[in-house]
């Protein structure tokens, strides 16, 4: 039995007890870390240099620091409201800045994007991992202990638990046998707030060894505030949608352009004609089939993250084809010969195809009863059937028997179907809210499971073939080399920007599952100034996704299908859809490699690849309120958003320092409403600037605002 513990001190020594001194511990990523509970093991083995301790995790959430004092005093009230009592990973900073003791060691699987550039501790620890393959590498390390942040019910039975947000890797750990040598000691701590999402995610509480109930450890959850989207988001978003078929299976994953696809495809679910002419204007070379069809027959989503917008999909009614965890009913769906709807053509196609025995047992009845094919009243006795209180032969050929039987069921339909199925969450608070505000029969629709589920086919290919008809897997990378390889998750000289994560996963997969498309989706230039470069690149050091695996590749500039072609013609494909600054480079650099020939001149389609043109194209549509900035809302104020627009833009001028001084001569001719300006000033601190500095900083804020048409000139 699970031993219910109050504090995470006792929880630790316990271990101790059970475990030794030599702790190798496995914490999920995201947002499933209980941070109480790691951050008393962490206390302890600095009191104890005997101890050795070695944390083994991925996404270490962090509260955004500040780079300047304007930052610092921007984001100080933001940060109390959105990150409340928020307690922070107590070893995070010393091991980002390899102050670790020598007998306490982390390792990440999975690095925030960028988080580590420059950090040599972190840099070394790192280990590259396939997402599915990451419950066997922690395991290999001697991962002893599993520690899990887990939600709970108080019910008639007893305490229930549910992995609630990471069930990703848990589930493959807890599913060992306690008589395995492999299995570690498993730790849960309880989070009253975290969502307590149903079927794979719930436990028993005798899955783990101890639990933690405090309500004190109760802090506020670590919530992702909504990123605004930019016009090239959204472009891309344009294009990858329109690949994705209605009847379709969808993956997406977090950030502005996950929110831009949610965007766009309820665009083109409720606005189609809107859709369709904006789609036109974009996609001028028209190279590839699309679909600007309403989701009639819906979408599934199977991935590895379920994000704020696809939640939004699921309300909007854009995911709403339901699968089911049985060959012979999907695959009936699939082919027309059934519906969802329980009628003669089911019970028929059921017993043709041995889903429906001749004579019931008790497996094949509850089975069926699972389904809703047939009624939870009807029981079992011998060799007869209590049919709605009628004592009615065992016999599914018994036509008396089947007009029964289906009096009772006529024109329901199939229970247990759902949307979705995903590893983990993460998102802002309004997400969680809304997570913990379903209804039970919403609860039933969305599983969260294992991503040896949701990132691969190997556990059930017959079954999981069937439910990802028409699967787009979309993802981001960060370059393109001109033979079709991508790099997503480090640098050419090694230095590890994120991870691979399940990538690679879904881009296998793509390959290997009928009639499904990897979709990599790439901002088609990085930087700004004298900085700007292209992220379509003749050649790079560094590879993510293999050439020979190139499938599709969108930018903000069009869609380049790469599966199947030549080495030219993928060369081609990718320049037509690169920056137009750097078009003539990339030309030359594959002429030079005999790629592309020496008289080969781009097409007219590609010839005004340009931020401006795509700019004019989205204006319209992002005025009329299509192409929000945040599309699905902000924790900011309208004053904040403001703020937060113009300091940006400020930061960016420092890239350009011929424009940052034309800016800062600009500034410092206008003069500004005074007394509208003084609420913006007091909140960034720079109503009474003490030097040179801040009185240009004040200035270009000043300038900034108007231009948003948030100040009058005065």
């Amino acid at each position: 039995m699970a031993e219910i513990l109050n504090s995470t001190q006792e929880c630790v020594e316990r271990t101790i007890e059970r475990q030794g001194k030599d702790l190798v511990i496995a914490a999920p990523l995201g947002l499933g870390k209980p941070v109480q509970l790691l951050n008393a093991f962490y206390e302890r083995a600095l009191s104890d240099p005997t101890l050795s301790l070695h944390i083994v995790t991925a996404l270490c959430l962090e509260v955004p620091k500040p780079a300047s004092d304007l930052e610092a005093a921007f984001l100080a009230p933001l940060r109390q409201r959105l990150f409340g009592d928020y307690e922070e990973l107590s070893f995070y900073a010393p091991y980002r800045d390899a102050r670790l003791p020598d007998n306490i060691r982390v390792t990440e699987l999975y690095l925030r994007a960028g988080s580590m550039k420059g950090r040599p501790a972190a840099q070394r620890s790192y280990i590259a991992s396939n997402y599915t393959h990451i419950a066997r590498d922690m395991l290999d390390l001697g991962v002893n202990v599993l520690v899990q942040l887990v939600a709970c019910r108080d019910e008639e039975e007893g305490l229930a638990l549910s992995l609630s947000s990471n069930a990703d890797l848990s589930l493959e750990i807890l599913d060992l046998p306690r008589a395995s040598r492999r299995r570690p000691l498993c730790l849960a701590q309880i989070h009253a707030d975290l969502p307590y999402m149903e079927l794979d995610a719930e436990v028993p509480v005798n899955a783990f060894d101890l639990v933690v109930r405090n309500k004190a450890y109760d802090r506020t959850l670590f919530a992702v505030p909504n990123a605004s989207v930019p016009a090239r988001d959204y472009a891309m978003a344009m294009h990858a949608s329109s690949l994705i078929p209605d009847g379709g299976t969808l993956q997406i994953g977090i950030g502005a352009l996950g929110d831009a696809l949610a965007q766009v495809c309820i665009l083109r679910e409720e606005k189609g004609e809107a859709y369709s002419s904006l789609l036109d204007k974009l996609d001028r070379a028209k190279s590839t089939p699309r679909h600007c069809e309403a989701f009639s027959k819906g979408l599934y989503v199977s991935t590895e993250m379920l994000v704020n917008g696809v939640l939004h999909l699921v309300e909007r009614g854009v995911v709403k084809r339901r699968v089911y965890d049985n060959l012979t009913l999907q695959q009936g769906i699939n082919e027309g010969s059934i519906s969802k709807r329980i009628d003669e053509r089911l019970f028929v196609y059921a017993r043709e195809h041995g889903l429906m025995p001749r004579q019931l047992d008790k497996g094949s009845l509850e089975h069926l009863q699972h389904w809703g094919i047939l009624p939870a009243e009807v029981k079992l006795g011998g060799d007869r059937l209590s049919i709605d209180g009628s004592g009615m032969p065992n016999d599914m050929d018994d036509a008396e028997v089947r007009d029964a039987l289906l009096a009772m069921v006529d024109g329901d339909v199939l229970r247990n179907g759902r949307l979705l199925h995903a590893g983990f969450f993460l998102g802002p608070r309004d997400f969680y809210q809304r997570l913990r505000d379903l209804t039970p029969r919403q609860r039933k629709e969305i599983c969260m499971t294992g991503v040896r589920r949701t990132n691969q086919l190997l556990l059930d290919y017959p079954l999981y073939s069937a439910q990802r008809q028409g699967a787009r897997f979309i993802n981001t990378g960060m370059l393109v080399s001109l033979d079709g390889s991508v790099a997503s998750d480090a640098l050419e000289d090694g230095t590890v920007i994120s991870g691979v994560g399940g990538q690679y996963n879904f881009v296998a997969m793509a390959h290997d599952l009928p009639g499904a498309r990897s979709i990599l989706c790439i901002r088609s230039t990085r930087g700004e100034g004298k900085q700007l470069q292209s992220n379509v690149v003749s050649s790079y050091g560094y590879t993510t996704i293999p050439r020979h695996l190139r499938d599709i590749v969108v930018t903000e500039y069009g869609v380049a299908d790469l599966r199947g072609q030549s080495d030219g013609e993928v060369a081609r494909r990718l320049i037509n859809i690169a920056d137009g600054r750097f078009q003539e480079d990339l030309l030359i650099a594959a002429r030079d490699r005999g790629k592309i020939p020496q008289d080969y001149a781009l097409p007219e389609s590609a010839k005004r690849n340009t931020p401006e043109h795509l700019t004019a194209i989205m204006a319209p549509y992002r005025k009329a309120g299509m192409l929000p900035d945040y599309p699905f809302g902000t924790d900011l104020s309208e004053q904040e958003l403001a703020l937060a627009a113009s300091l940006k833009a400020i930061k960016s001028l420092s890239h350009d320092p011929a424009h940052f001084i034309a800016n800062t001569f600009r500034a410092l001719l206008h003069r500004a409403d005074a007394e509208a300006a003084r609420p913006f000033l007091e909140r960034v601190q720079l109503d009474h600037p003490d030097t040179t500095r801040e009185f240009i900083l004040q200035q270009l804020l000043l300038l900034q605002l108007e231009e948003r048409g948030v100040l009058k000139v005065s």
